[in-house]
């Protein structure tokens, strides 16, 4: 009966921390990310989709680095200035925002939705 409990509390927790963001990302709207367009604090804009969706549908001034590229590109980034990372549906830009976060960056924020919710 315990390790049944232990067991739950542990799936739980699993799947609970796949769905949070990480420590120092904040997860932002698309009218946010907008909003830091016209901010005078010099964010880096990062869309890691691939470049065919990239040359399909993208924004300005998001710059394309794909997710399979970002861990080695990364260092062409400034880790003290903001990130806003985006991609088709959030999924990838989190997973790209973790990456940023474990190599130093400060502040990183991920687009809730992504292009998916793009107005």
């Amino acid at each position: 009966m315990i390790i049944q409990w232990i067991i739950i509390i542990g799936a739980a927790w699993f799947i609970f921390s796949r769905f949070m963001p990480a420590k120092g990302i904040s997860n932002i709207t698309t009218q946010e990310a907008k909003n830091k367009f016209s901010e005078k604090n010099g964010a880096q804009f990062i869309d890691v989709r691939t470049p065919g969706e990239y040359k399909a549908n993208h924004r300005k001034p998001f710059k394309n680095i794909p997710l399979s590229e970002l861990a080695n590109k990364s260092a062409d980034l400034d880790k003290s200035k903001e990130v806003v990372v985006i991609c088709q549906s959030g999924m990838r830009s989190m997973k790209a925002s973790k990456i940023l976060k474990k190599k130093g960056f400060e502040k990183v924020n991920n687009v809730k939705g992504g292009m998916g919710v793009w107005v």
